[in-house]
C-alpha cells in the first residue's frame, strides 16, 4: 500500500512539474504578446505562426542527421534557441514592413493570414519539414539525467528563461523606450507630434515580441521532443495566449506570467475533468460517448465563460498595469 501511495505521489509530482513547465513556456509567449499589445498596442493574431517558426528552426538545427527532412546538424541547444529567435526576428521584420502600416482589425486579419501561410509552408514543404509527419526525436536538454532530475532540470531552464525575460522587459518598461511605447499606444498622433519615430518603435516592439514567441516555440519543441504543423494550431498558440494576457493584465509583465500559469492550469484541469467523466464507473456521473467527443468545444466555452467573468470583475486584469512614476526633479522646467 505504501509503495502504491508513493507511486501515486510520484506521478502527481511529475504532473505538477509538467504543468509548471508548460505554464512557463506559455508565460514567455504571453510576455512576447505583451510587448506587442500591452506596450505598443499592436493587435497580432498570428502568434501561432512565429511560435511554429521557432519550434521548427531549433528542431532542424539540433536533431541528428536524417534523410526525412532538412537539417540534422546536431548543434548545441543554445545555437538552436538563438537561431529560432534570429530567424523569427528576420521574418517578423519582413512581415512588419508590410503589415504594420495597417491598424487594429486590419492588422489582425493580416497577421492571421501570415500565420496560415506559415502553417501551409510547414505542411507542404516535405523536403524541409517532413510535411504532416513532422520532426520526431528532437533532443531534450538534460534528458540523460535520471528521473525526476531530468524533468526538474528542464523546468529550471524554462523558469530561468521566464525570469530573464521578465527582468529584461521590466527594465525596458521603465526606460525611456518603454515610456515612448506607452505614449504611442495611448495617443499615436501626439507621439508623432513630439518628434518620435512611431514606425521604428512599432517595428521594434513587433520584432522583439515575435522573437520571444519563437523562443517559446523552441522550448516547446525540445520539451515535447516532436513538432508538426499542428504546433501552429491557433486555438492553443493564439487564442489561449490572448486569454492569458487579458486575464492576467495587459501591459503588466507580472500579469502576463500570472495569467499564463493560471489559465494553463484551468485548461489542463478541464481536460482531466472531461477524461474522468467519460471513463468513470459511477453511472450518473459518466457522460455519453458522443458527448465526450464534444468536450473539446465545451472546454472552449468554459474558457470563454471564465474570460467573461474576469472581464466583469477585473476589466484591466488581475494584475493591471502600474505605470512607473517619474521623479519630480526630472520634470521639464517651466518656460520663461
Amino acid at each position: 500500500m505504501d509503495l502504491e501511495l508513493s507511486g501515486q505521489l510520484y506521478g502527481y509530482g511529475l504532473y505538477i512539474v509538467s504543468l509548471l513547465t508548460m505554464g512557463g513556456i506559455y508565460a514567455i509567449l504571453a510576455l512576447g504578446l505583451n510587448v506587442q499589445w500591452g506596450f505598443a498596442g499592436l493587435f497580432n493574431v498570428g502568434i501561432a505562426g512565429f511560435f511554429g517558426i521557432g519550434a521548427y528552426a531549433s528542431a532542424l538545427l539540433t536533431t541528428a542527421p536524417t534523410a526525412r527532412h532538412l537539417g540534422g546538424y546536431e548543434m548545441p541547444y543554445a545555437v538552436g534557441f538563438a537561431a529560432a529567435m534570429l530567424v523569427s526576428g528576420v521574418i517578423a521584420y519582413a512581415v512588419g514592413k508590410v503589415c504594420l502600416r495597417l491598424r487594429s482589425d486590419y492588422l489582425a486579419i493580416a497577421t492571421i493570414g501570415v500565420a496560415e501561410i506559415f502553417r501551409l509552408i510547414l505542411k507542404n514543404e516535405t523536403w524541409a519539414t517532413n510535411g504532416p509527419r513532422g520532426i520526431s526525436e528532437v533532443p531534450k536538454p538534460f534528458e540523460t539525467l535520471p528521473e525526476p532530475w531530468n524533468h526538474l532540470a528542464f523546468l529550471g531552464l524554462v523558469l530561468a528563461f521566464v525570469v530573464a525575460v521578465y527582468i529584461a522587459l521590466e527594465a525596458a518598461r521603465k526606460s525611456p523606450w518603454g515610456r515612448v511605447m506607452t505614449a504611442i499606444r495611448e495617443n499615436e498622433p501626439a507621439a508623432k507630434a513630439a518628434g518620435k519615430n512611431v514606425e521604428v518603435f512599432r517595428m521594434e516592439g513587433f520584432v522583439f515580441g515575435c522573437m520571444l514567441m519563437a523562443l517559446a516555440g523552441a522550448l516547446a519543441a525540445h520539451y515535447l521532443k516532436f513538432v508538426d504543423p499542428n504546433t501552429t494550431d491557433p486555438l492553443l498558440a493564439t487564442f489561449l495566449v490572448w486569454v492569458m494576457l487579458i486575464v492576467g493584465g495587459s501591459a503588466s509583465n507580472k500579469g502576463a506570467i500570472l495569467g499564463a500559469f493560471l489559465m494553463w492550469v484551468v485548461w489542463s484541469a478541464t481536460e482531466i475533468l472531461s477524461t474522468q467523466l467519460s471513463t468513470t464507473n459511477i453511472e450518473w456521473l459518466r457522460i455519453p460517448d458522443d458527448m465526450a467527443i464534444r468536450m473539446a468545444y465545451v472546454r472552449i466555452f468554459l474558457i470563454g465563460l471564465l474570460l467573461q467573468f474576469f472581464l466583469q470583475r477585473h476589466p484591466q486584469g488581475i494584475l493591471p498595469e502600474r505605470r512607473p512614476s517619474v521623479p519630480r526633479n526630472s520634470a521639464a522646467p517651466v518656460g520663461d
